[in-house]
Formats: structure tokens, C-alpha cells, sequence
């Protein structure tokens, strides 16, 4: 082999691999946590698709947690904030924003019907009032601790 077919070659497998350490890099932003436990029936919804929860499922900002009649659901968020879903349960994750180093935290949970319980994670120690629980009558601001909200079904 010829030395310019070698550079050749490995400028090739150079591009290549950051494209690909990019896009690695870019699906983790968007990973907001993931699931940790499911029992019973458990969705998650991304966009127009609906998926079963699962274990290890990667969430994102704009995921819709759902939980069936006997469903639970435990979810942890990139900064360990932690929520678990009761039985007949809907929550959005509208903003998720895990970037201390930069000084940008945010964290938006919209509850629509059901119980969860949060226990707050480094966002809420770090940045009190970045955090917020919204229900169709109040919001909730969140500072660094743990508590259970309920919602009647509309």
C-alpha cells in the first residue's frame, strides 16, 4: 500500500470517527435520564410514538410518562432527581436543562392527572428556583426536597 492510499485511508477513518463521537455526544444531551423501574402498565410517548417502559429506556426533554390502571413508574433524571408514578398517572417532561459548569439548570415536570413522588436532585441544591411542578391549578416551586402531589383525573 502506498503511503498516500494510507493517509488517505485514515483521514477517512479520522473524519469518521469524530462524526461519530458527535453524534454520541449529541444523543446524550438530549438523554434527560432514564427509566428505572416499571411494574404493570408503563408508557413512555416521543412525539407520535408510544413505547412500553422499560428499564434502561433513555427519556428526553418532551417525553409523556404514562402509567395504566395497575402501572407504576420510576424514573431518575441526569442530576438524580428522582420521581416515581402511581396508578393512572400522566407527567410531561417539559424542561430539562443539566448544565452546571455553564450555570444552566432548569427543570420543568408538568403533572396532568395522578400521584407522583419527587425527590429532588442536584439541580434543585443548586439552583433553588430552577425547579418547577406544574398542575392544571398551581405550580409548584421546588426547593431541594421531596414531597407527593396528586391530581385529580380532568
Amino acid at each position: 500500500m502506498t503511503r498516500r492510499r494510507e493517509r488517505k485511508i485514515f483521514a477517512a477513518l479520522s473524519a469518521a470517527s469524530i462524526a461519530l463521537l458527535l453524534l454520541t455526544a449529541e444523543c446524550a444531551a438530549a438523554t434527560v435520564g432514564f427509566v428505572k423501574v416499571t411494574d404493570g402498565t408503563a408508557t413512555v410517548t416521543r412525539r407520535d410514538q408510544t413505547m412500553p417502559a422499560a428499564p434502561g429506556l433513555p427519556l428526553e426533554e418532551g417525553d409523556v410518562l404514562k402509567t395504566g390502571a395497575d402501572g407504576h413508574l420510576g424514573v431518575v433524571l441526569r442530576d438524580d432527581t428522582r420521581v416515581s408514578l402511581g396508578p393512572d398517572t400522566e407527567v410531561r417532561i417539559d424542561r430539562f436543562v443539566f448544565a452546571p459548569a455553564q450555570g444552566q439548570l432548569a427543570l420543568v415536570l408538568k403533572m396532568v392527572r395522578g400521584v407522583a413522588a419527587y425527590f429532588s436532585g442536584k439541580i434543585a441544591q443548586l439552583s433553588p428556583d430552577a425547579v418547577r411542578l406544574e398542575t392544571p391549578v398551581a405550580t409548584v416551586g421546588v426547593r431541594g426536597t421531596r414531597f407527593v402531589a396528586k391530581v385529580p383525573a380532568p
